[in-house]
This record gives C-alpha cells, structure tokens and sequence, in this order.
C-alpha cells in the first residue's frame, strides 16, 4: 500500500468516525433557556462574573451575586438591578463568601441562596485570582493560594449546587478557565496550573452528569479588561506582557455574552477570538462534541491549527530570550557604572 493510498484510508476512516458520531443519540444537549432560572456566580462583584449577571438578567434570569466583599457586592447590585425587566419577578441577590473557606460555609451559602430565588439553574464559577510571576519568584504559598481559590474554590462551589440539579436532572455549570489554561506561558506557572487543573475536573465532571442532562462550559478567554487584569500588570513580567498581547485585550461584556451562549447550547470548550478558535481546536483532546460542524472542525483542523501554534511558540520563545539577553546587557552595564 503506497503513501497515497494510506492517505485516502486515513480520510475515510476520518469519516467514518464522524458518521458514527453524528448518529449517536447522546450528543445534543436540550437548549436551556435563562427566563426565569437562577443563575449563581461567584466572583460576581467585578469582572467578568458582574457582566455575566448583567446579561443573564437581560435574558430574563435572577441571580445571585457571590463575592468576598459586601461593599462591592452592593455596588454590583445596584447596577446589575438596572437591568431587570419592568413587571417581572426577577430579583438580584447577594451573599458574602470566600469560595476557598471551609466547605461547611460554602455550602450553608448555597442553600441560602437556594432558599431564597429557588433551586440553581446556572453555577458560573468566575471566582479566582491571578498570579504573574516566574517560578523561581513565586513563593510556595502564594502558588498554594492560587491553587486554593481557582481550583478548589471552583470545586467546593460546584459540589454544593450538583446534588440539586442532578435530582432534578436540569443545570448548567460554567468554569472560568483562561488561555493560560490551553497553554503554558512565561510567568504563569501557578495560573496555568490551577486553569489546567479545571479542565481535567470539568471533563471528568461531564462524563458523571451528562446522563442527567447537565452540561459543563469551560470558557477560556484571553486578556479581559478586569479589576484582576488590572492588579496583575503592576508587576507582570515584560516576557508575559508581550507574550500576553498577541491575542489583544476584550471587554467583559463581549466574554460574558459568548460564556451565556455556549453554556445554554452545552459547548464544553468555549472560545474568544481568534485565537481562542485556533487553542480550542489544538486542544480539543478526547473533550465532548455537541454537533457533526464542531466534530468534523476538530477532525480536520487540528493539524493545520497545530502548524500555525508552532509559529506562535516559536515568536514566543524569541520574546523570552530577547528578554533574558536585555536583562544581562542592563546587569552588566549596571556593573560597569558601578566600578
């Protein structure tokens, strides 16, 4: 069997694959509609999780609002209130809570809010922080911190709200991942840990619940104008700052609209931009499918995608030593100042 062959075989085993996969019945998720559900979001005082409350409200949804800080988390109220639509029996709530503190409090939490707007329809776990710093300046405790919040604080929250929406086999449940979290970069090495980490549990976690028609959206966006992105510039190194702004800079409410729409059409990996399309399609992995499109996408353009993410890695690794030589030039011109 010569080259050519080999190849018209790989294709129509490709699409034989699909074939079976567009017949299988355990692919289509219901559409879940945000009228009258209720949406709960950690993280919701600033950021993206405050523009997701904004547009779950617009579409007709209550919610609860989740936050360390009571001030913020009234400030975030207020505003979100203005988009509740006149007559309805909308409502905007809020609750004080570390998502990282013991479960026991996390749980009472939930079933405040669960007493008070009705059963979760909708968890977006949007709590989390950021930490840009090389390895070796990164104390241990600081990337236990992260670890804490992005990952198990995700976790605690996700536990609380699962038994009630597999009983009642409805729900939808939003992991705020990050790019940093499809790819390793200069000055994240406890971001991309925690962000990876969630990938693993939301596909695992999908496999338990899909059964009961609850379906997990991992929504990886790039650099998002946040209070977090903000704080995280002060001292971001110049490697992660350049590598950083290749996939340009977008605004809360653009993430939180596509966030909503994936999640209510069940997409596991939700994208922004570009970019996002050329990492989602790179990592797709063994992750679910939704529809034959995004299935055959996948088949076909992993390998094109994958030549175009080498380019990149490569502009990537000349920005890191470019860096390194700017900083021994400046060490050693410092040194000769000096003498």
């Amino acid at each position: 069997m010569d080259v050519i062959e080999l190849l018209v075989l790989f294709a129509v085993l490709q699409l034989l694959a699909v074939l079976a996969f567009a017949i299988s019945p355990y692919v289509r998720p219901r559409r879940f509609k945000l009228k009258g559900s209720h949406v709960i979001i950690t993280g919701g005082s600033s950021g993206i999780g405050k523009a997701v409350a904004v547009e779950a409200v617009k579409n007709g949804a209550s919610v609860t609002l989740m936050a360390r800080k009571k001030a913020k988390l009234l400030e975030a109220q207020q505003e979100v209130e203005k988009y509740v639509q006149e007559g309805s029996k909308q409502r905007v709530n809020i609750i004080v809570l570390d998502v990282a503190d013991e479960y026991s409090k996390v749980e009472q939490a939930f079933k405040e809010a669960v007493s008070e707007l009705g059963p979760c329809d909708m968890l977006v776990n949007s709590a989390g922080v950021s930490c840009s710093k090389a390895f070796v300046d990164t104390d241990i405790e600081e990337f236990e911190n992260v670890m804490k919040i992005n990952l198990n604080g995700t976790v605690q929250a996700t536990r609380a709200v699962l038994d009630q929406m597999m009983s009642r086999q409805r729900g939808r449940i939003v992991l705020i991942s990050s790019q940093a979290g499809q790819i390793g970069l200069y000055g994240f090495t406890a971001y991309s840990a925690s962000k990876f980490a969630l990938r693993g549990f939301a596909e695992s976690l999908q496999m338990e619940v899909k059964p009961y028609d609850i379906y997990v959206t991992v929504n990886c966006p790039p650099d998002t104008d946040t209070p977090m992105l903000q704080a995280e510039s002060n001292d971001k190194p110049k490697e992660t700052q350049l590598i950083s702004e290749t996939a340009g800079l977008f605004q809360p409410d653009v993430v939180a609209k596509i966030i909503l729409k994936d999640s209510q059409r069940g997409v596991f990996l939700s994208y922004v931009g570009l970019d996002g399309f050329l990492l989602k399609q790179i990592t797709c992995g063994m992750s679910t499918v939704i529809s034959t499109a995004e299935a055959l996408q996948q088949v076909f353009l992993v390998g094109i995608c994958r030549a175009i993410g080498l380019f990149y890695l490569t502009s990537f690794d000349k920005i890191v030593h470019k860096c390194k030589r700017e900083r021994e030039m400046a060490a050693i011109t410092e040194k000769n100042k000096s003498e």
